[in-house]
């Protein structure tokens, strides 16, 4: 039998954070725009807090370093594989500043099925993806924990 000082019981001691879901139509524009066909970059440029721009950019500048790998052409693996670090990195850090003001505390649930929160993951795989192509292993052990605690789905 519990008495009023006794610590409260039960699953929700346990249970962590409370998902994180950034506010719906936070980058609708950029969104709508990327889906209907305008360049990344042009996206980038007019919406620049939006991570799913940044995360596009990367993305394609991650399989512009894969064909290089697959063409043996080293100098512009590495080339391209910078830019996706550098394009990965902004949407990483667009999308740290956005969760926070959310309520994040930089850990817990980050869920990738609401759409907000995906411009952001999609900057965490890409940024784990050029840190590869670098050889960044601690970056890439590090980012693949964090996808992990978003959401473990995508690990």
């Amino acid at each position: 039998m519990s008495t009023p000082t006794d610590p409260p019981r039960g699953p929700g001691l346990l249970a962590g954070p409370a998902a994180t879901h950034l506010p719906a139509g936070l980058h609708e524009p950029a969104e709508q725009a990327l889906a209907a066909g305008t360049p990344a970059a042009t996206v980038a440029a007019s919406a620049p807090a939006s991570s799913l721009a940044w995360a596009v950019l990367a993305e394609e500048a991650l399989a512009r370093a894969d064909t290089a790998r697959g063409e043996g052409d080293d100098e512009q693996r590495l080339s391209h594989a910078i830019a996706a670090y550098a394009y990965a990195r902004t949407g990483y850090h667009r999308g740290l500043d956005a969760l926070r003001r959310s309520g994040w505390k930089g850990h817990g649930p980050v869920p990738w099925a609401h759409g907000p929160n995906q411009g952001f993951l999609r900057s965490v795989r890409a940024l784990a993806g050029a840190a590869e192509h670098v050889g960044e292993a601690d970056e890439v052990t590090r980012l693949g924990a964090l996808l992990a605690d978003c959401d473990p789905t995508l690990a």
